[in-house]
């Protein structure tokens, strides 16, 4: 399959995982899918369905926090654009997770959130926006949380990254929508049906019962119609849930 554009999703884990079913729809969409992670045998294994599918896809591991590592992602990318594909979108998955007293949070603990889920998430913005500029065309997509607008007791560290990420896509919108760049924010209100609510509260998914939990490949579908956007009907912000799930 020849490919005329590039998807670059970070944060890709299990297969049952919002990175896992975002790659695999990109690809669908007859792009050349770019794997971002931190573990090589759960990318190798979402590039192997990808492959097998008829797919075209690379797979990079890598820390999200480290300036050097996502520059190497997108120097990849720039040389994958050499040969004729453009990159055209640019997926953020990022959702560290952590819950704590604020009397029992370490330091560390509150530093390494912020950096995976905002400074991450400015790392691979800068690079996308770099690289999308100069054909001023791309979408760049955020992945916010419920916390992203609200913050639970033991949440400090979690919501407060999220909210500082919600910060870095506004600021983003604002300044590369009239550069062509489209920069979207979602905000996923319930619980994803993958890997890791499954394996880390099993109870809470199956309570929720039929449709009570968000369906990976429907909420991948969102992110492709996001992209897809005619320019004069750009969203910026859009909260997801389940129809079961109060707000």
């Amino acid at each position: 399959m020849s490919t005329s554009a590039i998807a670059v999703v970070v944060g890709v884990g299990p297969s049952a995982g919002l990175g896992a079913a975002l790659g695999r729809r990109f690809a669908r969409e007859g792009l050349h899918v770019f794997l971002y992670g931190r573990t090589p045998a759960k990318l190798d294994e979402v590039a192997e369905e990808i492959r097998r599918a008829g797919g075209q896809v690379t797979a990079m591991a890598g820390d999200v926090t480290s300036e050097a590592d996502v520059i190497r992602l997108f120097q990849a990318v720039a040389a994958e654009e050499a040969k004729g594909p453009r990159l055209e979108l640019a997926a953020f998955c990022i959702g560290g997770l952590a819950r704590s007293p604020i009397v029992d949070m370490s330091a560390d603990g509150f530093r390494q959130l912020w950096q995976q889920n905002c400074f991450g998430g400015f790392l691979v913005g800068r690079e996308a926006a770099r690289l999308m500029l100069p054909r001023r065309r791309g979408t760049i997509l955020y992945t916010g949380a419920t916390a992203s607008l609200g913050a639970r007791a033991g949440s400090a560290a979690f919501a407060s990254s999220k909210a500082a990420l919600r910060a870095v896509a506004q600021s983003m919108a604002r300044e590369l929508q009239p550069q062509g760049i489209h920069v979207a924010h979602v905000i996923i209100d319930g619980i994803i049906n993958g890997e890791r609510a499954r394996t880390s509260f099993p109870e809470a998914l199956k309570s929720r019962g039929d449709d009570g939990s968000i369906d990976l490949d429907a909420l991948a579908d969102v992110y492709w119609t996001l992209h897809r956007q005619h320019p004069t009907t750009w969203t910026y912000e859009l909260d997801l849930r389940p129809y079961k799930e109060s707000f």
